[in-house]
């Protein structure tokens, strides 16, 4: 039996290795290089004209020219973090005349580490436990029900019980010796209701429990508007309206609340270190701070109803279409917004096909969507984020496609075919998902064409409604974020007298194949 030292058996396995690795660099220099100037389109990803406004999935906003240039320099240096956030947070206090001021990695860490703040309030034994709450002497949050949405997941985060309340007495008794914080939604809801910012502020004033708005979308007003209203704490999205960094956020509000924020905010370890914001977003968010207090709002306006007008009178030009301009006064993306109606049986387009052909097409445009109501489609734009000459484009391309509608977007005529089966009943459905599978139960009536009952799944049970079209079967649940969370699962497919199959599309979180089989009740 041959002995090999250890040298040699190293000496053996990088001679073994050399091939593979001489083969993957080779392999790597066949790969085309990113392209500088179209870094998206050298990957086979295809931009798009923002007709939509400030959506996260279509990446918010453009950073301006003054936070690219923020950003880049501040690329260039190190910088130890906690000076920095406290070098950043007296300036934004100068800006906003707010307190305090910090940068979060977007405005839900900032909703995050504000929970945070106010429920351990910067003490690291108990920062280190964060999201088990278990001994914290404060672990509650109060909400509005008008209040509750999908980003109190970030409020929810670290671990908080929360009391929801729909009045003013609701309100007073939710308040005791575990209430950390109050969360609220800015917004119309919030401002119209009795549970309005004042009301509650002053309520949780008395108690000694801070109020944490959520203004995400809003334009930045100063003197604070929320921090007048008796609001302790307010947080902002960096890449919508401000047009700082997209993966940056704004947190405003009493100094030390903010501070221990910061402490509960990565590089510091424990459960925040995900949510790490790095020298380059913080700066070019007190840049876009800084240029929010200079930009020219009404120049902006302008400029903004100017493109509109010019939409307008290009697509008013294919006979029968109107045209009309909104303008809110809303804080949440305060921006004129124009809508384009038709009869779509006279164009021969509805506005879902326009909406799709635009986003499909290039050059590529993405819009609020279409609407098609009985004899009445429409479309909408908004400025909001769009960029000289962009306005020129979607003109364009909304004329030609009003004008000549692509082939087969011509609204559906045909009647629904008499169902193949009746599905009453219920059924054990299987969800396959990208690395996973469950089981849901469905429910369902048939009524003719239409379907209705109930979606069970892994946790909550949602109502459910769809058509059979001949053997061809369509179904739609939701559960709202009246609960705090939203689920919208759209189940495509075919159907005999005893299975189903299709696909299952779940709207932000993509989609997933689904298979279904009528209940056996002999087996339970």
């Amino acid at each position: 039996m041959e002995t090999v030292s250890r040298r040699e058996l190293f000496r053996r396995s990088a001679l073994l290795t050399l091939p593979a690795l001489l083969t993957h660099e080779a392999a790597a220099a066949d790969v085309t290089p990113i392209d500088g100037k179209n870094v998206y389109t050298s990957i086979g990803v295809r931009p798009l004209i923002n007709a939509r406004g400030t959506f996260t999935i279509i990446s918010g906003s453009l950073m301006l020219p003054e936070v690219r240039a923020a950003v880049d320099a501040a690329a260039q240096q190190h910088v130890h973090l906690d000076e920095l956030m406290a070098a950043i947070g007296a300036r934004l206090a100068e800006l906003t005349k707010a307190e305090w001021g910090m940068v979060s990695s977007g405005c839900a860490a900032g909703l995050t580490h504000a929970t945070a703040a106010c429920v351990a309030g910067g003490n690291p034994d108990l920062h280190v436990r964060i999201p088990n709450l278990s001994g914290f002497p404060k672990d509650e949050v109060i909400i509005p029900r008008h209040s509750r949405n999908v980003y109190d997941a970030a409020v929810r985060a670290v671990g908080v019980r929360i009391v929801e309340v729909g009045s003013g007495e609701e309100l007073e008794a939710a308040f005791g010796p575990k209430t950390a914080m109050v969360y609220i939604l800015a917004g119309p809801n919030a401002d119209n209701s009795p549970l309005n910012t004042k009301a509650i502020a002053a309520m949780a004033r008395q108690k000694q429990v801070p109020v944490l708005v959520d203004a995400a979308a809003e334009i930045l007003t100063i003197p604070n508007v929320h921090l007048d209203n008796g609001a302790t704490l307010v947080a902002y999205s960096g890449g919508k309206c401000l047009r700082g960094p997209q993966s940056a956020g704004l947190l405003l509000g009493r100094k030390d609340l903010v501070q221990a924020a910061w402490v509960h905010s990565a590089p510091h370890h424990g459960f925040s270190r995900s949510m790490k914001v790095g020298k380059e977003e913080a700066i070019g968010m007190l840049m876009a701070v800084e240029m929010w207090t200079k930009r020219d709002h009404k120049a902006e306006r302008a400029r903004w109803m100017s493109w509109l007008d010019a939409i307008a009178t290009q697509v008013k030009r294919v006979d029968g279409v109107a045209t009309a301009v909104a303008e809110t006064t809303e804080l949440s993306n305060r921006t004129p917004t124009l809508t384009i109606r038709w009869d779509p049986k006279r164009l021969g387009i509805t506005g879902a096909a326009v909406a799709k052909h635009l986003m499909d097409t290039e050059p590529r445009i993405a819009t609020p969507g279409g609407r098609d109501r009985e004899g009445e489609s429409s479309i909408s734009v908004t400025p909001y984020q769009m960029s000289p000459g962009d306005e020129k484009i979607v003109a364009e391309r909304i004329h030609a496609t009003l004008s000549r509608p692509p082939a087969g977007a011509a609204p559906a005529a045909a009647p629904a075919e008499a169902p193949g089966v009746d599905v009453s009943g219920q059924w054990d459905v299987r969800v396959d998902y990208v690395a996973s599978t469950s089981t849901h139960t469905l429910h369902l009536r048939q009524i003719g064409n239409r379907l209705e009952g109930t979606h069970q799944g892994d946790f909550v049970s949602r109502d459910l409604s769809g058509t059979i079209d001949g053997n061809r079967v369509q179904l739609s649940s939701s559960y709202t974020e009246r609960h705090g969370d939203a689920l919208s699962f759209r189940f495509t497919g075919t159907v005999t007298a005893a299975e189903m199959s299709g696909t299952l599309d779940m709207g932000e979180y993509l989609a997933a194949k689904w298979s279904a089989r009528r209940h056996d009740f002999r087996r339970g």
